[in-house]
């Protein structure tokens, strides 16, 4: 197991005996592997397979400060959806936890 930061996901298609080595995937899939620069620089397909190498940017990957500004007003909005719906009313309590549902 290599100890260094993954930077591209390698990714088997059996189906046309390819491998691809891309950008960092955001989630698992089966026959998927994340490698570092190193690795990801040194990779070799199987005998007669075909190798794709992505590349991209790696400061194109990052956060920019819109993401964060979209992220911030996402969050204000389900706040305020809450906050107008309108008062809660406590139907049951358990110790310090409370049901509560909206009333009319």
């Amino acid at each position: 197991m290599c100890p260094h930061l993954a930077v591209s996901t390698l990714t088997y298609v059996y189906s046309d005996s390819t491998v691809v080595v891309g950008p960092l995937a955001t989630y698992p899939e089966p026959h998927c592997y994340d490698l570092c620069a190193s690795h990801s620089a040194r990779m070799v397909p199987p005998r007669g397979w075909d190798i794709v190498k992505l590349q991209t940017d790696p400061e194109s990957l990052k956060p920019s400060d819109n993401d964060l500004e979209e992220l911030a007003q996402a969050v204000r909005t389900a706040g305020e959806a809450r906050i107008s719906s309108g008062p809660l009313e406590t139907v049951g309590r358990r110790g310090h936890l409370r049901v509560v549902r909206e009333s009319d």
